[in-house]
């Protein structure tokens, strides 16, 4: 059966995550993403952890493409690119904005040879705005956003987020939703469309409930403050007693009264609106006083919401993920070292059966212009 994008070709001008993680979503859903890169191959390439002297990140972000190494500073390079500018479906590209105009590759020159064009810029801050061409990464667009402040730690131990959540969810998966749309509305109309995705527009989409309290009652949350940025105890993260964590999300009542029953919480705490606080406190002194291998079985039978946190080393062994065949892919390297694809959210149904393929050289396509 054929996937569902066979057929459709990326010119992919990206680097680092943002982009390659929304042209591999691509690839995987069947289309051919062709890669630009520099002379010496993309900067991600000389980034570790390594496996056998080739980046492991890059290769695992880059599976199944094709690579062209070119000087886009080169006078030549508009001309040597046009063959693939004129067959091309899809157009990704990240840097600031004016970069491509100058280099002239704009949406407007690509327009002129190809009207059906779909083009996508990935930006941090957008194609226009006051902040349109400041440098920045994640953790400067979840600051500048507020998405941060909800919760950053204890002042004397602020915590970096475990995720890159603009890269990925302001960057790749809006890159993915916005291209497909695109190309649906060219098969209605024939004519492809710019597409403008800003990292930091979709920051607040994730501070939907926060938004909704400051919007509603006209006071935003403080720092740990909100319901699920630590202010409840129903939504919490205990220590063990061998220190490990309790990840508690036990929000509706019958997941709360299941997990009061399941550790023995006095009843007047359970009623946790008379004082959140203390019903936070009472709580976290009654998982400290087991571990974490010991609560659980007995979180497991309450069925309530509430899981041990486990380090990526142990839920790569979870039997679910096994069963659910996240890992079933493979990337093997030059000198013959295989690990695991990197899972990505595309459905079994519209990628190819798992199969393993080799790490992308660069250059290995040149032959295509």
């Amino acid at each position: 059966m054929a996937q569902p994008l066979s057929g459709i070709v990326v010119l992919d001008f990206t680097t680092l995550l943002p982009g390659p993680l929304a042209t591999l979503m691509l690839a995987e859903a069947g289309a051919e993403v062709i890669r630009i890169e520099r002379p010496g191959g993309e900067e991600l390439r000389r980034h570790p952890p390594y496996i056998d002297g080739e980046s492991a990140v890059y290769a695992l972000l880059n599976r199944g493409k094709k690579s062209i190494v070119l000087d886009l500073k080169a006078p030549d390079a508009p001309a040597r690119l046009t063959p693939l500018l004129e067959r091309c479906d899809v157009v990704v590209e990240q840097f600031r904005p004016g970069v491509m105009a100058r280099l002239g590759l704009s949406y407007e020159t690509v327009k002129a040879v190809n009207p059906r064009a779909v083009y996508c810029a990935i930006t941090g801050y957008g194609q226009e705005g006051p902040r349109r061409n400041e440098a920045g990464h994640d953790l400067n667009y979840i600051a500048a956003t507020g998405l941060l402040a909800l919760s950053p730690g204890p002042p004397d131990r602020p915590t970096a987020p475990p995720a890159l959540i603009a890269d990925i969810g302001g960057g790749a998966m809006p890159a993915v939703i916005n291209i497909l749309l695109g190309l649906r509305r060219r098969d209605a109309t024939g004519t492809g469309c710019f597409i403008d995705i800003a990292m930091t527009d979709a920051m607040f989409t994730f501070a939907w409930h926060a938004l909704a309290s400051g919007f509603a009652e006209h006071r935003f949350p403080a720092p740990g403050a909100a319901r699920l940025t630590g202010g409840s105890p129903r939504y919490q993260l205990y220590p063990t007693g061998d220190g490990k964590l309790v990840a508690c999300a036990a929000l509706e009542q019958k997941f709360w009264l299941a997990f009061c029953a399941a550790i023995g919480l006095e009843a007047p705490l359970a009623d946790d609106q008379v004082d959140p606080a203390a019903t936070t406190a009472a709580v976290g002194r009654i998982i400290a006083k087991r571990t974490a291998e010991e609560w659980e079985p007995v979180l497991a039978a309450a069925d309530c919401c509430v899981t041990i946190v486990k380090d990526l080393e142990h839920a790569l062994r979870d039997p679910h993920f096994a069963a659910r065949g996240l890992f079933a892919h493979k990337v093997v390297t030059a000198k013959g070292a295989v690990m695991p694809a990197l899972p990505v959210p595309i459905d079994r149904g519209f990628r190819e059966a798992p199969r393993t393929v080799p790490t992308l050289r660069p250059g290995e396509h040149d032959g295509l212009i």
